[in-house]
């Protein structure tokens, strides 16, 4: 039997009620974060690891309480760091499952630094990126993802600040794995947070969150039960990009753009829509897919990209094995034993 076999069959059979921390929730009612954490306490049981291997990471935000609400090891950081606290956790003990929570201020403002070289680097954690467009814990700022012309407290006029768009940034820095999905979908959650944490690498999630006091129903063309069907698009890999209540839309590339077709009209049929690929280097087409916004197009959900580049870690753990394997210096009576290192 292998190391391996033995340490699967040592782990025990873990619940949803094995996650679930003492600590009193104080997420406003009706917060999409709730909906959050009843997904990730549905996810982590399915993960394989043991209940002490796995270690929540977060900023300061609404989001970022994560830490204290589920029966893990965590780190509560402080604003933007969430992102260097998780890489040097991942590289210190890269046995343990690692998973940062964040909101889109912490992580794509003070934190923006962090963010994209933690995705450059393509250490193998997983991010979850909860984006309501605003700052919800200091009380209704506008955020880097908040839509242009919003009325805030810091923007009694209209925002004049073009948005961060979360794919395009995670793309646009190399990312190697990005997927969205929305906290009024509780099974989409899971299972996209499953095939998040099966990428080796840097796993960015954004989900789609409400934030019923600073930006109610910012999603509401996408998350609301009369207009979601025609708003959004759940993308699989090798599937035909097919949307709408009643799935007779389609995506279609002609020259560089995007086109939302009707199937069955002017001889467009399934044969004629995009077929997804996760998994192709060129992020052409993915980065047009995180772009897209409704009402013009749907807006993308599901795994959007997802290629194979060796972890960070792994490569640093290749490095070392390398270096000590041709290194006389073996321990360190080797090291104090070796002679003057230099000469006065």
């Amino acid at each position: 039997m292998t190391t391996d076999t033995q340490n699967q069959m040592d782990i025990p059979q873990l619940s949803k009620e094995d996650f679930k921390s003492d600590q009193m929730v104080k997420w406003c009612p009706g917060c999409g974060d709730h909906a959050i954490l009843s997904s990730m306490e549905k996810v982590f049981p399915q993960l394989g690891v043991r209940k002490e291997d796995i270690v929540v990471v977060s900023g300061i935000g609404c989001s970022s309480r994560f830490p204290y609400y589920m029966n893990t090891y965590g780190i509560h950081g402080i604003h933007g760091r969430a992102a260097a606290i998780s890489s040097g956790v991942k590289l210190a003990n890269p046995h343990l499952n690692v998973w940062m929570i964040t909101g889109d201020g912490d992580c794509t403002a003070i934190g923006g630094n962090h963010f994209i070289h933690a995705v450059r680097r393509n250490i193998d954690f997983n991010i979850m990126l909860f984006n309501n467009k605003i700052y919800g814990l200091t009380k209704g700022q506008f955020s880097p993802t908040t839509p242009q012309g919003s009325v805030t407290k810091t923007s009694p006029q209209g925002s004049f600040e073009v948005p961060f768009n979360p794919g395009e940034l995670v793309i646009g820095a190399q990312g190697t794995f990005f997927a969205r999905t929305v906290d009024t979908n509780p099974k989409m959650m899971v299972d996209i947070m499953l095939e998040a944490n099966k990428h080796k690498g840097t796993s960015v999630v954004e989900i789609l969150q409400n934030c019923v006091i600073f930006s109610n129903k910012v999603h509401d063309l996408v998350t609301n039960r009369e207009t979601k069907l025609d708003n959004q698009i759940l993308l699989k890999a090798g599937e035909p990009m097919i949307f709408g209540k009643d799935m007779d839309k389609g995506i279609v590339l002609k020259g560089t753009k995007l086109f939302v077709v009707q199937i069955g009209v002017n001889g467009v049929t399934v044969d004629d829509l995009l077929v997804h690929n996760p998994e192709d280097e060129d992020p052409g087409i993915h980065n047009m897919l995180a772009r897209m916004s409704a009402p013009e197009y749907p807006v993308a959900m599901g795994v959007i990209r997802a290629i194979k580049h060796k972890p960070f870690n792994d490569m640093m753990d290749d490095c070392i094995v390398a270096e000590k394997a041709k290194s006389k210096i073996k321990n360190v009576d080797d090291l104090l034993n070796s002679g003057n290192t230099w000469e006065i």
